[in-house]
């Protein structure tokens, strides 16, 4: 971490979302705007420069020798996540892996891995896992009037009420889910909800090609046994000892 703090850094932000104290330093100013609309909604500016995890993201690009470019380098804290030239995905890669960071730490609300729609003042709930057809059905059902609640996850406070998570619906344009395309619900003729809604339904289902949807009621108890398999972790602790997103040096790893 020594290393990475005596890089020079353009700019930085530290902000909280659900809790969650993190930071972003870069070493360009030019790409913290595009990043900041990848941050989690609701995020905000922090009050402290101290946080939980600190992400450093070396840009890269053309060298001074022809046909030479520089890696993006990007770190979680002293740890690499991603080496690559494509700096999209090298912010992809950062949006995922704070999505899933914020998902475990945060306090007070327990994420489902589901998509989420509002319909009549209640929630409607669509646990899956990838390639499910979660994305699909939560698509179809805005476009049928339902309000956008959220694409990955359903956000519980403690009385289990779901809150809004409006990021952009990701759907996937290839048979091996390489590639997705992102959609605002403006693009889908919907609207986002606004404010939390109790659970009315909570539909398991997935898609199969070429079968009639035959929906059966079942327990709560047997909803509730087969959560776990979509909430995430909720006994994970953060490391210890908080990082600032400030100013200062980090390595430099040059690569060609």
């Amino acid at each position: 971490m020594e290393k990475l703090d005596r890089l020079g850094w353009a700019a930085g932000i530290a902000f909280t979302v659900y809790g969650v104290s993190v930071g972003v330093r870069v070493s360009d100013a030019s790409v913290l705007e595009p990043l900041r609309a990848l941050l989690p909604p609701g995020w905000k500016p922090a009050g402290k420069p101290t946080v939980r995890r600190l992400y450093s993201l070396i840009v890269g690009g053309p060298t001074s020798r022809p046909g030479v470019r520089r890696f993006n380098l990007l770190y979680s804290d002293a740890a690499r996540l991603v080496r690559a030239h494509d700096l999209e995905e090298t912010l992809e890669a950062l949006e995922l892996d704070l999505e899933h960071y914020v998902a475990d730490r945060a306090q007070r609300h327990t994420f489902v891995h589901a998509g989420v729609v509002g319909w009549k003042g209640q929630a409607i709930v669509l646990p899956g896992r990838s390639f499910s057809g979660k994305s699909s059905l939560v698509k179809a059902l805005v476009q049928a009037g339902a309000s956008y609640y959220s694409d990955e996850f359903a956000v519980l406070d403690e009385r289990g009420r779901v809150y809004p998570y409006p990021i952009p619906l990701a759907m996937r344009t290839d048979r091996d889910g390489a590639k997705t395309m992102k959609y605002r619900v403006e693009d889908l003729g919907g609207v986002a909800g606004v404010g939390p809604l109790p659970v009315g339904l909570v539909l398991i289902t997935r898609y199969v090609s070429g079968t009639r949807f035959r929906p059966r009621s079942i327990s709560a108890g047997r909803t509730v046994l087969g959560r776990p398999a979509h909430t995430r972790p909720a006994r994970r602790r953060p490391r210890p000892g908080p990082r600032a997103p400030g100013s200062g040096p980090g390595p430099r790893e040059a690569s060609t």
